[in-house]
């Protein structure tokens, strides 16, 4: 076994490429840039790779990895800087780290033009930075670091088109609604400390083991406090609302956000805490009620967003609902199973939708799109991988993980096959929505005669063409072996009552909710295209409550942030202005017109008035100077 792994490594290498492209990026020509940006996170990928080598060849799981300086040492509390490579990181490191470097590879094409080149390129590092610091850390205070870092980089990155007013409110938005999970998760780390002792994942996996009808109470609290942050991570109800508008950042940013690392953080977090959730069953309840809900809620707001970004965002928040989903009903391999091809596919989803972008020079509604299938015949079929991927058809990747899911719940009992139900319902609208988004983009006539479509350079093909790979061979490694690679680290035991006949019927089912989906987009959107125009006018109440996403950013407004800002105005303007500035603006007026009034008195002008006072000066100082003296020999003449 080797001594040593280096697994620091990992976060250091990109987090080298942010420093040089941030500091001396302005500076240096843009082929070094790109260079240094792509071999950052291409080095951390070969660091995986080599762990996963030395793992095949007999080095022991988990493996810890602590920096020898040691971090926090306050009397019995132990907090050390240290890293946990064991399956489930193995698999995160290797999305995170695999999927971003093709996302960086097709960003040097993508951005080519853009000011700040430099600029992009070392946030897109130092969001992997944090993110493999995220995964890698070995106790929750560690893990907070990368969080809360993810979440900075993602600012950045939301925000990189400072100059308009959307794309920083948008960068805004995101870290605010941010801010409400991780008040969770902090409280969460807070109480953690104060049952167990210790943040360290394994410690507090040993602590629990050694108590087995240890169940409920304190741990419950800590679980729901845990699922707080991860809502706001990964974007499900009530938090999800920063993911939509995260569309204003570059098109790469919205892969590197949805596909493979902060909204899956959420997820991973639950993953690693599982002994927690495990001693909870209202704290599993929820977190399942939570991602069906989304994902339900989620997917009838994609039916009919025109923006191509937007609607994939919504996606987003509907995929990551399986995945929480897939938590809730305790199939944790099953929901890292959807996070690894989900990764896949929604990258790939994000990046062609980059090319379609790109191709009619930066028009991103669908209204306004079509007829581009033999211009840009590389990105369709990458594409069309991709919504088949997305949709559930066998054998695409997204068969395999998301039937792993259904499936779960299924077996779940009454409960379980309530949200079996909102899962299948949520895979029938999420193959109508993306083949209507197939349907507009690329078939039928082209509906804007200005622009003159282009395939993308190679540089953002290639990436697209490895994706669909993926895409369409992903999840053939089968749901049982993913499940007994990963059970070491989720402590997963097989659900009893299943069968082979069962599972292969719930899939045929599913197959079947696909092939309507795509029936009913293929009616409205290539044979009856005037239908749904019609639809909306016959239903304008249920089309502009979708249309404007149930109003819950109205709401939010209304009663969350204008308040705030009220009271903020009242604060600030009138406390704070009026009262203490104020106040104390009169107070030290007052004192400086009282100091005034009197020494104006000694500034007369007048000779024999300057002569007095001077007069009246010496005696005072005469008198200080003598009277202890006398007082002196007074008192000695007492004592005789």
């Amino acid at each position: 076994m080797n001594a040593s792994l280096h697994l620091w490594l990992i976060p250091l290498l990109p987090f080298a490429g942010f420093l040089l492209n941030g500091i001396l990026g302005r500076r240096l020509p843009k082929a070094l840039v790109s260079a240094i940006a792509l071999l950052a996170p291409l080095a951390s990928f070969a660091v995986v790779l080599s762990a996963v080598l030395a793992s095949s060849s007999g080095l022991a799981l988990p493996y810890t990895e602590s920096c020898p300086i040691g971090w926090i040492h306050a009397g019995t509390l132990n907090i050390d800087f240290s890293f946990v490579f064991d399956q489930l990181s193995l698999v995160m490191l290797l999305v995170v780290t695999g999927v971003g470097f093709l996302i960086h590879i097709y960003s040097v094409g993508y951005m080519a033009h853009e000011d700040g080149y430099w600029r992009f390129f070392a946030y897109l590092n130092l969001f992997l930075f944090f993110m493999t610091v995220l995964v890698l850390a070995g106790n929750a205070l560690l893990m907070f670091v990368g969080w809360e870092g993810v979440g900075l980089a993602s600012y950045l990155l939301i925000g990189f088109y400072f100059q308009k007013n959307s794309a920083a409110d948008a960068g805004k938005k995101a870290f605010i609604v941010n801010r409400i999970g991780d008040f969770g998760f902090l409280i969460g780390i807070f109480l953690l400390l104060a049952t167990f002792g210790t943040l360290t994942f394994s410690e507090i996996s040993a602590k629990l083991l050694a108590a087995p009808a240890w169940q409920g109470g304190i741990l419950t609290v800590i679980a729901l406090c845990l699922l707080l942050g991860a809502t706001g991570k990964s974007a499900q109800l009530p938090l999800y609302v920063w993911l939509p508008d995260a569309m204003e950042g570059p098109t790469p940013v919205s892969a590197l956000i949805h596909a493979a690392t902060m909204v899956t953080a959420g997820v991973y977090m639950i993953a690693r805490t599982h002994v927690l959730f495990d001693r909870s069953p209202f704290a599993l309840g929820v977190v399942a009620i939570v991602g069906a809900a989304t994902a339900l809620f989620a997917a009838t707001i994609g039916l009919v967003q025109n923006d191509i970004k937007r609607v994939l965002a919504y996606s987003t928040i509907s995929q990551l609902g399986y995945m929480f989903l897939g938590c809730g009903v305790a199939a944790y391999s099953a929901a890292i199973f959807h996070l690894m091809t989900h990764a896949f596919f929604k990258a790939l989803l994000f990046l062609a939708a980059g090319s379609v972008i790109h191709a009619l020079g930066g028009e991103q509604d669908l209204r306004r799109m079509g007829g581009l299938r033999k211009k840009i015949p590389v990105t369709f079929w990458t594409m069309t991988a991709a919504v088949f991927a997305i949709a559930g058809f066998f054998p695409f990747a997204g068969f395999f993980s998301k039937d792993a899911i259904l499936y779960a719940a299924f077996l779940q009992g009454a409960g379980g096959k309530v949200f079996w139900f909102v899962g299948l319902v949520t895979a029938l609208l999420t193959s109508f929505y993306m083949f209507r988004l197939w349907y507009l983009t690329f078939l039928g006539e082209s509906r804007n005669h200005e622009a003159h479509p282009h395939e993308s350079p190679w540089s953002m093909l290639g990436p697209l063409v490895i994706l669909a790979i993926l895409s369409v061979g992903g999840g053939w490694i089968g749901i049982e072996r993913f499940a007994a690679f990963l059970a070491p680290s989720t402590g997963e035991i097989p659900t009893a009552g299943g069968s082979a006949s069962l599972e292969i019927g719930l899939s045929a089912l599913a197959v079947l909710v696909a092939l309507a989906g795509w029936w009913i987009a293929d009616r409205l959107y290539r044979k009856q295209p005037e239908t749904p125009a019609q639809w909306a006018a016959a239903m304008p109440h249920g089309y502009k409550l979708l249309l404007n996403k149930y109003f819950v950013d109205e709401i939010y407004g209304f009663t969350i942030v204008k308040p705030l800002l009220a009271f903020s105005k009242f604060l600030l303007g009138w406390v704070v202005d009026v009262a203490i500035l104020g106040g104390a603006a009169w107070l030290l007026g007052g004192i400086a017109q009282f100091a005034a009034a009197i020494l104006q008195r000694w500034q007369s002008g007048n000779l024999r008035s300057y002569a007095a006072w001077l007069a009246l000066g010496a005696a005072a100082v005469l008198l200080f100077l003598l009277l202890p003296a006398t007082l002196g020999l007074h008192a000695s003449g007492m004592g005789r």
